[in-house]
């Protein structure tokens, strides 16, 4: 009677397990013709550079060594009025990512760091004492202000009563 379901499992199985190497297949090749496009376009972008450093070497004598400047704000170098050269969608996405990557690990970092037990404990502990500290302060300062009063009463009745 139930003689019909080891051979569905193993049927069921073995569909599964073609299915996932049809799969494998297709994503390894699609990796090679990737893997073979990447390596083109790395060949031509290597002759492309050794080209545009024989051309240097030829065109220009070597250069003195310059002061290294952060920012040209100011020099009459630039024109205002001409435009920057276009930056590429892809590099323009890599430095995009790369930046949000960045924000995004140091706030991660920050936060792990803010919500770990030594950091909360330090935390609480200097709140303690600051406000341990503001208390004798306020309790100095309204001792000072208690003290200043009772001068100026005292002050007060003394000129009083020696004008009467």
């Amino acid at each position: 009677m139930q003689d019909w379901i080891v051979p569905a499992v193993a049927g069921g199985l073995a569909l599964v397990a073609l299915v996932l190497a049809l799969a494998q297949v297709r994503a390894r090749k699609r990796t090679e013709r990737e893997l073979a496009r990447a390596r083109t376009e790395t060949d031509e972008l290597r002759d492309r550079l050794a080209d545009l450093e024989r051309r240097l070497t030829r065109a220009e004598p070597p250069r003195q060594p310059t002061e290294f400047v952060i920012t040209d704000l100011g020099s009459p170098t630039t024109d205002p009025g001409t435009p920057s050269p276009p930056v590429g969608s892809a590099l323009f996405a890599d430095l995009v990512l790369r930046e949000t990557v960045v924000k995004a690990a140091s706030l991660a970092y920050g936060v792990r760091r803010a919500l770990d037990a030594e950091t909360r404990n330090r935390v609480w502990f200097e709140m303690k004492r600051e406000v341990r500290r503001s208390r004798k302060q306020r309790k100095a300062d309204t001792r000072e202000a208690r003290r200043e009063w009772q001068a100026r009463q005292r002050a007060g009745l003394d000129g009083e009563g020696s004008a009467a």
